[in-house]
């Protein structure tokens, strides 16, 4: 099977989460001798060989952040420009990534995501979600290839299927919604550690201020 991967970050692929996913997935799916192509369509010198590979291909996968609830506008574009199929049979199946810890987070942009094959004269294959990733570049090697390395076992089973059943992608989610405990146990120790970590990569990147700082507070009438 060959398999056309279309990534809809904004991100440059140097800095995004959504280019690793697809590196570690690609390198599952890849190990029983399938092949995949990626686009970026951060490179806009990239949307018209990925428009034609969308064009000439039967299995397609887009894969995405979660921008807002749903799709980033960049994708929005780029699938408005496309040309919808005339014959049947493409399989076009979505992974979605997001920062969000509950699949619940992610339920609308999947919901929408579930209309567009049809649009597009293509077959639903499945959409596969994930959060919890917002710190997948930000993480040491080994934590991130631990992160990671789901995928690739996703990879690998996409490989046999050619889609994303619902049952593994539900069971892939996590949790689609924090438990009480578990909101209790993030109040107590999650947040100060989230605070304490990116108040470390906000002085990295040159940050001088606090971070919950409110200078302009005074000045309200």
């Amino acid at each position: 099977m060959h398999l056309v991967i279309i990534s809809g970050a904004a991100r440059p692929q140097s800095r995004s989460n959504t280019a690793k996913v697809i590196a570690a997935f690609r390198k599952g799916f890849e190990e029983g001798g399938n092949t995949a192509e990626v686009w970026y369509l951060s490179d806009r010198r990239q949307w018209e060989g990925a428009a034609k590979a969308f064009g000439q291909n039967g299995h397609i996968l887009i894969a995405l952040p979660l921008y807002v609830e749903n799709i980033p506008g960049i994708l929005l574009e780029f699938l408005s420009g496309l040309t919808p199929k005339q014959t049947s049979g493409t399989q076009l199946a979505f992974l979605l990534q997001g920062g969000f810890p509950e699949a619940c987070q992610s339920r609308c942009c999947e919901a929408y995501l579930e209309t567009l094959p049809a649009q597009l004269g293509c077959d639903y294959a499945g959409t596969l979600i994930k959060g919890d990733m917002f710190g997948t570049s930000l993480v040491d090697e080994k934590t991130r290839q631990k992160m990671l390395s789901p995928f690739a076992e996703m990879g690998r089973s996409f490989a046999r299927t050619a889609r994303f059943e619902k049952s593994a992608v539900d069971a892939f989610a996590g949790p689609e919604t924090m438990s009480k405990k578990q909101i209790l146990m993030y109040n107590l120790l999650g947040k100060p550690l989230s605070r304490f970590y990116l108040a470390r990569i906000a002085k990295k990147l040159g940050c001088r201020e606090r971070l919950d700082a409110r200078p302009y507070e005074g000045a309200r009438s």
